[in-house]
């Protein structure tokens, strides 16, 4: 049976150039880009043209990066390829614009604003770049770099991060090999001593010999 207009999810627009506002998803498969070709256009020069498609799949939804540029993330981790959707998801779209997904017949939305992944003790806050270590925020805020790295390793929770990924992501225009050791091992050091600041007891990134580095980010 075809789903009535209450019925069919919307999304929840945020960011810093318009109020916040609501476009219902009128489709079972849309897609949402900077492009005026797409079902549902932000303009917005961090997104790509075709930035995501969301679809309905056998009464669930999902949501799938198009290979964008800039990255998507769901609910704080960067994604690639397909994920399912559940009411009150958070999309952020290259960190530059945050879609809420309020699904079929919901009548509220749900709200986020502590950071992601509340259970551990490292969180971050991926829209406005914000880290904090329990409930202290890192202040001053981190710096590009450190900020670039700390993500990197949240969103690999207990991976291992080999150097040329850490390099790839901190220092994107770099060549791989205009980037030294002593670099890298200098932004991981100044790093651990960020978070030292607020808690010296935990060693949060592991450096594994001859692999790269993980983060060990407990639960609270």
């Amino acid at each position: 049976m075809p789903e009535s207009a209450s019925e069919r999810p919307t999304f929840i627009i945020h960011d810093d150039k318009s109020p916040e506002h609501e476009i219902e998803m009128q489709l079972d498969s849309v897609v949402i880009g900077r492009g005026d070709e797409c079902d549902i256009t932000i303009h917005e020069r961090q997104i790509s043209r075709q930035h995501i498609r969301v679809f309905k799949q056998d009464d669930q939804y999902f949501v799938e990066d198009l290979e964008s540029k800039n990255g998507t993330w769901l609910n704080g981790t960067q994604i690639h390829g397909v994920r399912r959707l559940y009411d009150g998801d958070e999309i952020h779209l290259a960190l530059a614009v945050r879609l809420q997904f309020i699904g079929s017949g919901a009548t509220a939305p749900l709200t986020h604003d502590a950071p992601a992944v509340l259970t551990s003790r490292i969180r971050i806050d991926p829209m406005a770049r914000r880290v904090f270590v329990g409930n202290t925020e890192i202040n001053p805020p981190l710096s590009p770099p450190q900020y670039r790295l700390v993500e990197l390793l949240f969103n690999n929770s207990g991976r291992i991060c080999t150097r040329d990924e850490v390099v790839s992501t901190v220092w994107p225009d770099a060549l791989s090999d205009g980037v030294s050791e002593q670099a890298i091992d200098a932004l991981v050091r100044r790093l651990r001593d960020r978070l030292a600041e607020i808690e010296q007891d935990w060693q949060y990134i592991v450096t594994v010999r001859g692999h790269g580095f993980r983060l060990d980010n407990p639960d609270n």
